[in-house]
């Protein structure tokens, strides 16, 4: 099994609904992602992936999310924008897109993470 991992990064505001404690206030983070492709066979070139691609398809996504107030985002009216349900957005996101995506992992801080992949 080969794997390539792409990170980036953005700015975004929320609050967590149902949540007693701070993070229920409203309040920021700079939220690092990362995606995972995987795929038992290289292309033709040796390659899982071009990296450039998958960081292009990335950065279009997230440019979506990049300052804004998350509760806003229309997925996240509905569902609570917590560091595990942006992995799975981000996830089925790119998934129509990346047929080889294989994870998400979504970092709210330096050492706090969540990570999404499909079974």
């Amino acid at each position: 099994m080969f794997k390539i991992k792409v990170e980036a990064t953005f700015s975004a505001a929320h609050n967590l609904r149902g949540y007693k404690g701070k993070c229920e206030d409203l309040h920021g983070h700079n939220w690092k992602v990362e995606v995972v492709v995987a795929n038992n066979k290289l292309d033709k070139i040796g390659m899982v992936m071009d990296f450039k691609l998958l960081k292009r398809k990335l950065s279009r996504l997230l440019e979506r999310l990049d300052h804004k107030y998350l509760n806003n985002v229309v997925y996240f009216k509905k569902v609570n924008p917590t560091s595990e349900n942006m992995a799975k957005y981000i996830y089925d996101s790119l998934k129509p897109e990346i047929a080889a995506i294989y994870s998400v992992t979504v970092w709210e801080s330096d050492n706090s993470c969540a990570t999404y992949y499909a079974e």
